[in-house]
């Protein structure tokens, strides 16, 4: 595993004032917002899937998220229920959710990251016939006109 504590960026469901956020309530030093370029929004069964976007003009926007761990064992902890959550697991076909490392762009300038993406089964569906979340946020999917 390649850079292991890495901070998260996240654009879905663990969002503050999001349906998962308590999962990391108390865990989260700051937050900060950030864009992940090269990738696509797509609306799930009630939460949201990132691709990778084939023409790399797509841009999908979230937090990252620094947490407040400072021993390996809390780290993986955290770690460990997150992948729970996105349904992840190395290696395992049946994975909803990829974990990968990215580079994301925000008030920090250019950070490396965890983020999750949809698993190539999924992603290819969407890209496919998914429909896609405007603006790439989450957050802004239940505002009028959107």
């Amino acid at each position: 595993m390649t850079d292991p504590r890495l901070p998260f960026f996240l654009y879905g469901t663990l969002l503050p004032g999001e349906s998962n956020h308590a999962l990391l309530h108390g865990r989260a030093l700051s937050w900060a917002a950030a864009e992940l370029p090269g990738a696509l929004l797509f609306h799930g069964p009630g939460y949201p899937y990132a691709v990778a976007d084939p023409a790399g003009s797509g841009v999908v926007r979230g937090e990252l998220a620094e947490l407040v761990v400072d021993a390996a064992e809390e780290y993986a902890e955290v770690l460990a229920a997150l992948d729970r959550l996105e349904e992840y697991a190395p290696g395992d076909p049946a994975n909803l959710y990829e974990r990968r490392a990215v580079t994301v762009r925000g008030e920090r300038g250019q950070t490396r990251a965890w983020t999750y993406f949809a698993a190539d089964r999924i992603a290819r569906e969407l890209l496919r016939s998914g429909e896609p979340v405007a603006g790439g946020d989450w957050r802004l999917r239940l505002r009028p006109g959107r």
